[in-house]
């Protein structure tokens, strides 16, 4: 999951001038009624425009009206049966269809027959359907709260202005409209926003442009105003320079590893570490290296040549940049090879054959035709097998088509490469308490290598939500962070809670909290071993929705912001007792505590024996008011299947036990446990359910 869906910021554009959408249908000339017939009118909504709010868009509040979105229509409203594939849980929803005229803008609203007064939204930038996850469906409606679902008006950024927050908010107030008919009830319902990664971006956005429209919102894994690009070319300047090195990288923040990751590493290599950990990446997080792609920065990368076309020139020419070190690794990684196409692959073509097989690391390069139809055009590169070119996924075919046997090409990596420093061109103002950045300043403030004639971070920001955080929301927030975060760095979270606490200051408290997750990282695990690594985090964020809007109807405030601490290196740490660690997953400490018939110190690394039973112990506590402990499971072989469980004598908010296991063949084992509470203790619960784990390394002989 990127951070934020933006591939070209040149695309964006408004949708006003869209063609018209279906016309306004009466509730008679719909597909199928249920319950009592909706009755929506066929004139604009009625009501004053919204006033332009800070960041150059509409503020809009309850009462007034978005002039581009002024049309609603509902052409849809039937009954529904949704199954949550992962729970298996089914629920049965009235769901009504539309969207507003004039706009790509569609909506799904989902309503439950069981009705709390409440409905809870999700967003994200690049989702192009208004159809809503089954597991966002079923879990909502599972404690009787429906569902406002949007299409982005098409996804950004073919989705333009309206798809930051503008389309969301429209969609939550018309869903008022709708909810007052299907229930009969006039009372206003509730409206909780969510979002990860870019969806962060948009609700946050959605939180400081708009007034009244929703009483609370969880942001997930948000990156920082200047979070875009250099999140991602700082990692892929890591994944190139310390390629050959992070196993040992990992092992080394493994558990019982040395704890030093910059052992053995060259004077680069050192310098390439330090600068990504105090950007903020987790250094524990290079722990799944072979599944980050070097090529992550290429998405974001398109939206930089846009806004900075001259970086790649000056990169490898003007002084201060790394590229004009000719003894530099970058130097070196540069490819620039001419070839002639000899013959095309697939129909219509999928790729390239050449005059002769390139050599090197071509990642992310271009294939930039120099002569024929297609000259000054460039196709992304998606492998190389001889000399056989395959093209990007996605490529533009008016180029690809173009291209014919005999045209000259060259395959050129410069962007790529030169994107991976992009961050030591973009130290925005000191005062933006940004200070993942002061490693680039010397001690007088001065930035160290030149600068950008402006950040494309904000403008990323910008472009995918309809704002840049600032801090200055309305109504209240649970922020939810991960630890183990490797596109949205943990200290993002921290850095928002301080812009809020400039706002708030001693009010802080009564409307924000921040919930790090300690062992999660930026979306789904990317494979079933994953599990031994990482957890999930929407069992904290579907336990944050409720204790939201328990926070706004009850006044019951939600568990503490999470205790932690921020080092020099911009590396996040959490409070290690449960007590001080606040929020709602439980803290987990794993140890070796037997091995055979000796009792050891506990320790998370020992040596054993081949048939040798190995004693671990677990010592797993929630923090105040966050809930009871259900579960204790075991993962002995790296697979992620935790088949093994242990007995729990009671249900309670803290846990002591030990359990055994042999190791019946040589080598180098990481034993895993992973415990799971929910709010009320409930062992049969399909939601809700919070998670973390604990892993200890048995080297067996």
């Amino acid at each position: 999951m990127a951070i934020v869906g933006i591939a070209a910021v040149a695309s964006c554009s408004s949708n006003a001038d869209a063609a018209p959408s279906s016309p306004t249908t009466p509730a008679q000339a719909l597909k199928s009624n249920v319950g009592s017939p909706l009755t929506i009118g066929t004139e604009p909504t009625a009501g004053a425009p919204c006033e332009t709010g800070d960041n150059g868009g509409p503020l809009v509040t309850e009462s007034c009206v978005d002039p581009a979105l002024n049309k609603p229509y509902v052409d849809l409203d039937e009954r529904r049966t949704i199954t949550d594939p992962a729970t298996r849980v089914t629920v049965n929803v009235r769901y009504v269809h539309g969207g507003f005229t004039g706009t790509a803008g569609k909506f799904s609203f989902y309503f439950p027959d069981k009705y709390a007064g409440r409905f809870f939204e999700s967003t994200y930038p690049t989702l192009s359907t208004e159809d809503a996850d089954p597991a966002t469906v079923v879990f909502a409606i599972s404690n009787n709260s429906y569902v406002v679902s949007d299409n982005n008006a098409g996804g950004l950024p073919a989705g333009g202005v309206i798809a930051g927050y503008e389309l969301n908010a429209a969609s939550a107030k018309f869903s008022r409209v709708v909810a007052a008919q299907v229930y009969g009830d006039s009372a206003r319902p509730r409206g909780y926003l969510y979002g990860a990664s870019g969806g962060a971006y948009q609700t946050l956005a959605a939180m400081e442009n708009t007034d009244g429209v929703y009483d609370g919102a969880v942001p997930m894994v948000p990156g920082t105003s200047n979070a875009l690009p250099s999140n991602l070319t700082v990692e892929s300047l890591g994944l190139r320079v310390l390629k050959d090195k992070l196993p040992q990288i990992d092992d080394a923040m493994e558990p019982g590893g040395s704890g030093d990751p910059y052992a053995g590493l060259d004077a680069e290599q050192r310098a390439v570490l330090r600068e990504t950990a105090r950007l903020g990446f987790p250094l524990n997080g290079w722990w799944d290296y072979a599944n980050m792609s070097p090529n992550q920065v290429a998405a974001i990368g398109v939206g930089v040549r846009v806004l900075d076309p001259t970086y790649v020139d000056d990169f490898w020419t003007k002084p201060g940049y790394a590229g004009t070190d000719p003894a530099s690794s970058v130097a070196k990684a540069r490819i620039q090879y001419t070839a002639t196409v000899t013959g095309l692959v697939g129909s219509p073509p999928t790729g390239l054959e050449l005059s002769g097989p390139p050599t090197g690391d071509l990642t992310g390069a271009d294939i930039d035709v120099t002569s024929g139809a297609a000259a000054g055009k460039s196709v992304a590169l998606d492998s190389a097998s001889g000399n056989t070119l395959t093209f990007e996924r996605g490529a533009d075919t008016s180029v690809t088509s173009a291209i014919k046997p005999g045209d000259q090409v060259r395959l050129d990596n410069s962007w790529y490469l030169a994107l991976q420093y992009y961050q030591r061109h973009q130290v925005p103002p000191a005062d933006q308490g940004l200070t993942a950045w002061d490693q680039f300043r010397d001690a007088s403030g001065k930035p160290l290598y030149p600068q950008r004639a402006a950040l494309t971070g904000p403008v990323f920001a910008q472009q995918g939500s309809g704002g840049v955080p600032t801090g200055r929301f309305h109504g209240k927030m649970i922020m939810l962070a991960s630890t183990l975060d490797a596109l949205a760095f943990p200290w993002s979270a921290d850095w928002y809670r301080q812009q809020a606490k400039a706002i708030l200051g001693s009010n802080l408290d009564g409307s924000y909290r921040l919930w790090y997750m300690d062992n999660a990282g930026h979306g789904p695990p990317p494979t079933k071993a994953a599990l031994t690594h990482i957890v999930s985090y929407d069992g904290e964020l579907q336990q944050a929705l409720l204790d939201l809007d328990a926070w706004v109807t009850r006044g019951t405030p939600p568990p503490a912001t999470t205790g932690y601490t921020i080092d020099e290196n911009t590396q996040i740490h959490l409070a290690t007792t449960a007590d001080q660690r606040g929020g709602v997953q439980p803290v987990v400490s794993l140890s070796i505590t037997k091995v055979g018939k000796d009792k050891i110190k506990p320790a998370v690394r020992a040596d054993a024996r081949t048939g040798q039973a190995v004693t671990l112990s677990v010592d797993a506590r929630e923090p105040p008011d966050a809930g009871r402990i259900t579960r204790v499971e075991w993962d002995f072989d790296g697979t992620g299947s935790y088949s093994e469980s242990s007995r729990l004598g009671k249900i309670d908010s803290s846990v002591r036990l030990t359990t055994n296991h042999v190791f019946t063949k040589p080598g180098t084992y990481f034993a895993v446990v992973r415990v799971t509470s929910q709010r009320q203790g409930d062992a049969g619960a399909a939601y809700t359910l919070v998670q973390n784990l604990g892993r200890v390394r048995i080297v067996v002989k």
